[in-house]
């Protein structure tokens, strides 16, 4: 006859085996492919040495190209084109008044006329930058000497008080085109939470903040940008939302490549070819193939030419941001229905 104690204890492992059940053999993870370890590592690579070759690459050594410069008689304008060659494009003046204003609506640099029988008068725009205007007065200087002139400068168009080296229309465009770049890369990881309608509304609005807020530090807080305020909000918000709206776009069509190339392309590429640090018209010719049309560069053109030329020229930059942003906000709204027709197709 069984003991209750025997019986006790039966009862227990029986109860323990039935309350635990069998725990499945330790699995190995799998090894993962080698493209998770390579794509991060690559894709920095490329980031950092983009970075550099155009920041460092660009300021490395810039030459003037075609640099527009207004002549106005009796200095010969052959004679200007002959010695300088096409690091100059000579604009002919009928007389000082007509190159100074031509300076003064930002179709030229500088202007060169005659001070007296040995002397040149060169008028230049400092609102064009330190680089330019270097590269005007070493190129003048130069043919000065070989002609046997002295040369008088005055600066026509100066910079701010509180922009002494013309680099606050860098700063902000940077500044803006970075805060865009946030924008649009954070709206990538809402698509499961807010419909694609109410993240255009988040893009659209958020820009209009962005660029706002943006025009009010820089103008009338900080006086580093005179630029009207209303204009210059209405450029840096085009800016934001070409910024916002292209990262978006890469990265819901290219996937998590998406993103790197939006920093190569806005962010690295983008704001070094602007113009703003290094003149564009001392920029290699890729370089300044390339320079108006990108979003950093057309916004650094619009402002300074409401800042400085009373909007002269501020037309087309700020055209060109406004189809950055409508191409890439259209082809967005486009992606439901071509993932749909290309999933219809495959099946």
């Amino acid at each position: 006859m069984e003991s209750p104690v025997g019986a006790a204890s039966e009862r227990e492992q029986i109860r323990s085996t039935v309350a635990e059940p069998s725990r499945p053999p330790h699995s190995v993870r799998p090894r993962p492919p080698v493209r998770v370890w390579l794509q991060p590592a690559v894709i920095s690579l490329v980031v950092v040495a983009a970075f550099i070759s155009c920041y460092v690459g660009l300021q490395r050594d810039p030459q003037p190209h075609r640099v527009p410069i207004a002549v106005a008689a009796p200095v010969p304008p052959g004679a200007i084109h002959e010695a300088l060659g096409n690091t100059v494009e000579v604009h002919p003046a009928a007389d000082a008044d007509a190159a100074r204003k031509a300076v003064e609506g930002h179709d030229a640099v500088a202007a060169l006329s005659a001070d007296g029988p040995d002397g040149l008068r060169l008028e230049i725009a400092g609102a064009d930058g330190t680089s330019t205007t270097s590269a005007v007065k070493t190129l003048v200087g130069a043919y000065a000497h070989g002609a046997g002139k002295h040369v008088t400068t005055e600066d026509v168009v100066p910079l701010a008080h509180f922009d002494t080296r013309g680099l606050a229309g860098f700063y902000m465009a940077f500044g803006v085109t970075l805060a865009g770049f946030v924008l649009g890369s954070n709206a990538l990881g809402l698509a499961g939470l807010l419909h694609l309608r109410h993240r255009f509304w988040l893009l659209t609005g958020a820009s209009v903040a962005i660029g706002t807020l943006a025009a009010i530090i820089a103008g009338p807080t900080l006086g580093a940008v005179p630029a009207p305020v209303a204009p210059l909000a209405l450029t840096l918000t085009l800016l934001a939302a070409a910024a916002a709206f292209t990262t978006k776009l890469l990265g819901t069509y290219l996937g998590p490549v998406g993103v790197p190339v939006a920093t190569l392309l806005l962010l690295t590429v983008g704001n070094a070819t602007s113009g703003a640090s290094i003149g564009a018209d001392l920029l290699p010719t890729a370089a300044r193939a390339v320079s108006a049309l990108l979003p950093p560069g057309a916004a650094v053109r619009a402002v300074t030419d409401l800042s400085y030329f009373d909007g002269a020229h501020a037309a087309g930059p700020v055209i060109t941001l406004a189809l950055w942003a409508c191409v890439a906000a259209l082809l967005l709204a486009l992606h439901p229905r071509l993932r749909r027709l290309r999933t219809e197709g495959a099946a």
